[in-house]
């Protein structure tokens, strides 16, 4: 839906690919950082920056190229995009904030809770479901 958008805006394309990569990496590397500095205190912006680039790029490949083009049902591609956008999430966190596993997963959930409050509010501000 977020590439819909996007390619209507600038033509389709190459730019159209580019903006919604670097939009949808603005936002994961947003809500990254406010999750951060709520579980950890006070950490650099650069490092969710570093972070949110993996799972930007997983779900929309995931997107582009697994739900849309019928590789895996809506339904079950759903799940599937959720769970691996999660571990790449989860494995870019971990290298980045240079944290355990054990700390690592409730900031990982920390992070999808925000960027589902988040991605929900600005969806009803902007009206785009």
């Amino acid at each position: 839906m977020l590439q819909s958008g996007f390619s209507s805006l600038t033509g389709g394309g190459i730019l159209a690919v580019l903006v919604t990569v670097l939009v949808t990496w603005l936002f994961y590397a947003l809500t990254l950082h406010l999750a951060a500095t709520f579980f950890i205190g006070d950490v650099p912006s650069q490092l969710a920056a570093k972070a949110a680039l993996a799972p930007a790029i997983v779900s929309l490949i995931l997107q582009r190229w697994g739900v849309e083009s019928g590789v895996v049902s809506a339904d079950l591609g759903v799940a599937v995009v959720l769970l691996l956008t999660l571990v790449a999430d989860g494995i870019a966190i971990s290298l980045s904030y240079r944290l355990s596993t054990r700390s690592t997963a409730p900031l990982v959930a920390l992070h999808l809770a925000f960027a589902a409050v988040l991605g929900f509010a600005i969806s009803n501000i902007f009206g785009l479901v």
